[in-house]
């Protein structure tokens, strides 16, 4: 287990901190960009970073039953009648965007998310990736992915995303222990997770990547012990072992359950401390936060050689400048703006109708927006960062927060650096939030986001 002091660092600095997904957070965005300046921000950072390609995130809302934990923006039903509106919408909202590039874009990555994505027939997914690669280049090494809940994956789908390009599944697990699955409405067997693992290795998928939640309700030592030996069985190549985000009053299904029912704060910090221990062991490497690699996998070596990125998706082997998000609650970035499509299905299925982009938020970054980003986002994917001559002035204060976190051993700091140590890479959410002006400014934090470990 980690040492007796680690477990006192884990204690003092689980506290509330961003994911920092995006700098500034969602929470934080002030400045949202009118249609016009949006579309030129697009236009712009599309002719800037032509050659790299762009990165697609096409949000799939629907699933069939509720699984409470969860915290994304979904849409339950058992009417799949429903398919092929949406898609047709997000083909719609595709063209909108196209026609802005000016010139057929070539594309770099794709991300089919949820909701559950293989809520989708074949066919209907089949149909929706044709449309979007026969406006488009494909990149020489592009990485198409999408998530897969196992009860609602047939082996017809896996195959049908194959041969458009598909090389990587995210599985969601959560964990195998069945009081566990009955609280949080997800009932589902090895058997079924391990024939989606077969099914795709069959067909040829080269990368699977396996979601682990530890902090659970009901969740123990041996429930945990036993969900990672069971996937250390199906040996995925990642593994994202996150923290549960307990945030009932963003997601009310999360109230079926209370706060006794979850693993308390030494009880939590065990269940991670453990999971941590037993993935180390059984050889995968810790890869920026919450993420696990296999030495062979494409995530390591990006780590390994520098190349790492984060972006509303998480970490990414694709370093693009531009990722377009298409569907409801769908975020784009061109590196310079951040723009949200509205969350709510019907109204965002209107305003593609009505020929317009359907933006609810954004923020337009400043330049000291721009130059805290790029800082923090070294931090989460290089666990370094460092200036030429002294300091910026946007770095004043956070220096002085750091010194703490120096004093724990979490960082080492000198004039032009900040480099992370072995210890602190355990609470780099803490670390990037020393950067980060608006958080401080923020009286909501408390509310906002899940705690760090």
């Amino acid at each position: 287990m980690i040492g007796s002091d680690i477990g006192s660092l884990i204690q003092k600095y689980d506290i509330p901190c961003p994911r920092y997904t995006s700098y500034p957070t969602v929470p934080h965005w002030k400045d949202t960009p009118s249609g016009t300046d949006w579309e030129e921000s697009v236009r712009q950072a599309f002719d800037r970073s032509y050659s790299k390609g762009i990165s697609l995130y096409m949000h799939l809302p629907y699933c069939e039953k509720l699984c409470t934990y969860c915290g994304c923006n979904k849409r339950i039903t058992a009417n799949h009648a429903v398919e092929k509106p949406y898609i047709d919408t997000l083909l719609k909202e595709w063209q909108l965007y196209h026609t802005l590039f000016g010139r057929q874009p070539i594309v770099s990555e794709i991300h089919l998310g949820g909701g559950t994505p293989t809520f989708f027939s074949a066919s209907h997914l089949q149909y929706l990736i044709e449309n979007i690669l026969s406006t488009s280049y494909i990149s020489s090494h592009p990485e198409f992915s999408l998530e897969v809940h196992p009860n609602y994956t047939k082996k017809e789908q896996l195959q049908t995303l194959y041969h458009l390009g598909f090389r990587r599944l995210s599985v969601g697990i959560q964990d195998f222990d069945e009081k566990v699955q009955y609280i949080i409405n997800r009932p589902q067997t090895f058997e079924q997770t391990k024939r989606v693992f077969e099914d795709a290795r069959q067909i040829g998928y080269t990368a699977i990547n396996a979601d682990i939640i530890y902090g659970l309700p009901l969740q123990t030592i041996d429930s945990i012990r036993m969900t990672i030996d069971r996937v250390q069985e199906l040996r995925p190549e990642r593994i994202a072992f996150y923290s549960y985000a307990h945030v009932p009053w963003k997601s009310p299904a999360q109230r079926r359950y209370t706060e006794a029912d979850l693993p308390q704060a030494d009880q939590k910090r065990a269940l991670y401390e453990l999971g941590r221990e037993l993935l180390l062991q059984a050889g995968y490497h810790e890869i920026g936060m919450d993420h696990f690699a296999l030495p062979a996998d494409e995530l390591y070596k990006a780590h390994q050689q520098g190349t790492l990125h984060r972006n509303f998706m998480g970490y990414t082997t694709q370093s693009t400048e531009l990722l377009i998000g298409l569907g409801a609650s769908s975020i784009s970035d061109t590196w310079n703006a951040f723009a949200q499509n509205n969350k709510e299905v019907e109204a965002y299925m209107h305003e593609v109708e009505q020929g317009q982009l359907p933006i609810s938020k954004g923020h337009i970054l400043t330049e000291e927006d721009l130059a805290v980003r790029k800082q923090i986002l070294n931090l989460m994917c290089k666990h370094t960062t460092s200036w030429t001559g002294e300091a910026p002035h946007y770095l004043k204060d956070a220096l002085i927060r750091l010194k703490v976190l120096e004093d724990d051993g979490l960082v080492e700091l000198d004039s032009h650096h900040i480099q992370v140590t072995q210890t602190g890479k355990l609470f780099i959410r803490n670390i990037a939030m020393q950067l980060d002006e608006h958080y401080w400014q923020s009286q909501s934090t408390q509310r906002t986001f899940s705690k760090a470990i």
